[in-house]
């Protein structure tokens, strides 16, 4: 051990003279191992963190969730935009009979998608979109109250007029978001208290349920100031726990088809939206940027193996006298590898470092621009810092082996 730690310190001091003597050559020797370092954690920091930003997104439509629409996500390339414009929309009777005919159903609710112009006092907003949600829609997607309540049974029953705000709807009536609880705005020439306030959820890549920038109604008083049969409505269903969503997904397109009477021969007139296939696309998208992303990356560290093994051949030439001493005082072949390796992957690691130093001020950078978070977890850290030994090791591996081959009285002679 003590051993090991003498030749690890030697190592260490070898290296910072080599620093210390040629500045400028090492750093530009070490240059590709910034970069390449740069480069890859960079790219695997930056994807994974959009990655990640975008399941959070998928997981805002609900976990194990189908959507009844009229509308495919997406749509598809070679079916006729005009069919889907005459399918009907999904109404709010159908969802009565979803509810009872669905065996793998948890829960079952309706919504649709409306927009309106708010005021407060002398603030208006133009355009604000809503939702008119049934009861049942919060055990779907669960909305995170900051103030006040959300919607009780009574509520959706009687179609008591209230709403529950967005955090960023609310801030910009109120200032103050929390301000907004208790106080009253005008929808469509309707009086209507703020019940609840949901809490700040921030920005999302995909877009989903936007819940800081929407307010929600009861359904029965929504349809006192909208119709559902002219705006974008869907059925929402969530399975029950470890029912796979295709199985789901069958037993709908069956249920609905039933509700419509569609007979065997008439193609479905509805869309099951699946959240979870939408996600596993997703993640294979990022999984090709992800490889694509390391094969450029590997170029740079082909470039930065060669810089390191330049400057190890040149160590081990300009050491070559101190070599024979060691080697004649008793000093063993694996003790010279070993010191060159730990050199050369020191080297490396302090390379590495520099990259890393460059990839944190860039998360910075990108966290400001974009508006959502791009950090570097303790994984990455510690690939990146795995990486630098290993290509220390390989660019030191050659030269190292010439030094521990030396033969001390040649080596002593060529001072």
């Amino acid at each position: 051990m003590r051993k090991t730690f003498e030749i690890f310190w030697n190592s260490l001091q070898f290296a910072f003279q080599e620093l210390r003597k040629n500045k400028l050559r090492t750093f530009l020797s070490l240059l590709g191992i910034t970069f390449g370092i740069f480069c890859i954690i960079s790219v695997m920091a930056t994807v994974s963190s959009l990655q990640r930003n975008v399941q959070d997104s998928f997981k805002s439509f609900g976990n194990n969730t189908i959507y009844i629409q009229k509308w495919p996500w997406g749509g598809t390339a070679d079916y006729p935009w005009w069919k889907y414009m005459s399918r009907p929309n999904p109404k709010f009777r159908e969802m009565q009979p979803v509810k009872e005919k669905t065996s793998l159903a948890a829960e079952v609710a309706f919504s649709y998608f409306n927009a309106s112009p708010i005021e407060y006092k002398d603030i208006s907003l133009a355009s604000v979109n809503w939702y008119g949600i049934t009861e049942g829609f919060d055990r779907i997607q669960p909305v995170e109250i900051g103030w006040g309540r959300y919607f009780s049974g009574n509520d959706f029953e009687f179609g008591t007029p209230g709403v529950v705000m967005g955090y960023n709807v609310a801030e910009k009536l109120f200032d103050k978001a929390e301000a907004g609880l208790g106080k009253s705005v005008l929808i469509k020439g309707r009086k209507v208290p703020v019940i609840g306030i949901v809490k700040k959820q921030g920005q999302s890549l995909i877009g989903g349920w936007d819940f800081d920038n929407v307010i929600m109604l009861p359904y029965r008083f929504a349809n006192q100031i909208g119709n559902p049969n002219r705006s974008d409505a869907f059925i929402i269903v969530k399975g029950k726990e470890n029912v796979p969503s295709d199985e789901l997904k069958s037993e709908l397109r069956g249920v609905m088809r039933s509700v419509r009477r569609l007979s065997p021969r008439e193609e479905d007139n509805f869309a099951l939206n699946d959240v979870s296939s939408g996600a596993t696309q997703i993640n294979a998208i990022f999984s090709g940027m992800t490889i694509g992303g390391i094969a450029i990356t590997i170029l740079s560290f082909i470039v930065g193996i060669f810089g390191v093994a330049n400057i190890m051949f040149v160590t081990v030439r300009e050491r070559t006298s101190v070599i024979g001493l060691k080697k004649a005082i008793g000093a063993k072949r694996r003790t010279i590898l070993s010191e060159f390796l730990m050199e050369s992957a020191f080297l490396c690691v302090l390379g590495g470092i520099i990259g890393l130093l460059m990839v944190f001020l860039l998360t910075f950078i990108l966290t400001y621009a974009l508006n959502f978070p791009i950090y570097v977890s303790w994984k990455l850290f510690f690939v990146a810092i795995f990486t630098c030994i290993l290509t220390g090791i390989l660019a030191g591996l050659i030269p190292a082996y010439i030094a521990a081959r030396m033969d001390p009285v040649a080596a002593i002679r060529s001072r």
